[in-house]
């Protein structure tokens, strides 16, 4: 009863329900208590500063909305077959529990792009978003805007003015804005770089292994109909 209790089948299901539930808690009680760029110091080096983006982890943009929506719900599907099947090929616990924080990560942010533009008003400078019923929100589905908050600028300062080019300018070290499913998606990457290694490399030789065999396939085929055509 234990055993199938902590399986890592159960363990990857309640970190990834774990991760959205936080990551959406945060950003609910953000969008509904806070107006847009809107700053909260905690620290010098920590604010709570909510922005919206329609782009990629820490607002990063360079593709159409609607094309980066549909990417992430292919990734989320993608990455949850992958870790499916490597539950069941009994990979090690912490290749699941990275590849876990990685579809939670990614389905936090698909949750602000397909639902929050439904559900609630417009965040902007002077009204804080409330709830409405489904439908009537600022945005249609796909186009909703990701909620970003944790800010940490550990270095905000001006660059002396005998730097040659940037001489008295403005700046801060870790400038970028970035929710909970961001941090979970970041620190994932890194675990896997850093200690899955190997894994990661398995995926590369199996597409390698599968090519071979259907170039493999493909020659037989081709020396067959050769042999056909000598015979006819």
């Amino acid at each position: 009863m234990i055993g199938k209790l902590f399986s890592k089948g159960s363990v990857a299901c309640l970190i990834v329900l774990l991760i959205l539930v936080i990551d959406q808690i945060i950003k609910i009680e953000v969008k509904t208590g806070m107006f847009l760029h809107e700053s909260i110091r905690v620290t010098d080096w920590f604010f709570i500063y909510f922005i919206e983006n329609e782009g990629m982890a820490y607002g990063m943009t360079f593709i159409n909305k609607l094309v980066l929506t549909l990417f992430r719900v292919l990734a989320v599907i993608v990455i949850g077959i992958y870790l499916y099947r490597q539950i069941r090929k009994g990979a090690r616990w912490g290749y699941v529990v990275c590849l876990s924080m990685l579809l939670a990560g990614a389905g936090g942010n698909i949750i602000d792009c397909l639902c929050y533009g439904q559900v609630f008003s417009a965040s902007t400078n002077d009204a804080i978003a409330q709830f409405v019923p489904w439908g009537d929100g600022y945005a249609p589905v796909f186009y909703g805007k990701v909620v970003d908050m944790f800010y940490f600028p550990i270095i905000d300062t001006y660059l002396p003015d005998w730097l040659p080019i940037w001489g008295g300018d403005h700046f801060i070290f870790f400038s970028p804005i970035f929710n909970f499913a961001d941090s979970s998606i970041s620190v994932s990457v890194v675990a896997l770089l850093l200690f899955f290694r190997r894994e990661l490399g398995g995926i590369s030789a199996s597409k390698e292994e599968k090519k071979e065999g259907e170039e493999s396939v493909g020659n037989e085929d081709g020396e067959k109909s050769e042999e056909t055509q000598l015979q006819e």
